[in-house]
């Protein structure tokens, strides 16, 4: 069991905090660029490739879980193990791909303010899905396996 707190029956704490950290990081860019040309061009198109690729990411992960999807970190009642597809490589493809996203926001609109916001959302990732672990581990007898496995956010990187 994870020692990290459920804020709400079914987690909806942590998606309350999520959502005010995607906020934090799409209005970071108003600060205006923190860097100029000609780093500034190498950095708009790595970072607009970096958003395209997370976000290619996560609607894989949401097209792979199909009818187990929730906004909620805890799992539906009707759940199953989803370990195919995207979900074959990592196990939380949706929080990878927002966390590759926001980095890549950062790069493309040069803010110090936006990357630094990147990086406290991973780690807000990676306690989440431990929690969101703990329940999953407590309701499929075949999670430890899967999670030794697979990596948890990126693949073929952690």
């Amino acid at each position: 069991m994870s020692n990290l707190p459920s804020l709400g029956p079914r987690g909806e704490g942590w998606v309350a905090i999520q959502f005010v950290l995607l906020a934090a990081i799409g209005l970071a860019a108003i600060a205006g660029p923190a860097w100029g040309e000609p780093i500034r061009s190498i950095t708009t198109i790595a970072g607009f490739a970096l958003a395209i690729a997370g976000l290619a990411m996560a609607l894989l992960g949401l097209r792979d879980l199909g009818s187990n999807l929730t906004p909620l970190p805890y799992p539906r009642n009707s759940a199953r193990l989803v370990d195919t597809g995207i979900y074959g490589r990592v196990r939380h493809p949706i929080y990878g791909g927002i966390i590759v996203g926001a980095v890549g926001w950062g790069l493309a609109t040069a803010s110090i303010v936006a990357l630094a916001l990147a990086i406290v959302l991973a780690l807000f990732f990676v306690l989440k899905s431990r929690r969101e672990e703990a329940w999953l581990a407590a309701r499929f007898l075949e999670y430890p396996a899967y999670r030794q496995r697979t990596r948890a956010l990126i693949p073929f990187l952690f």
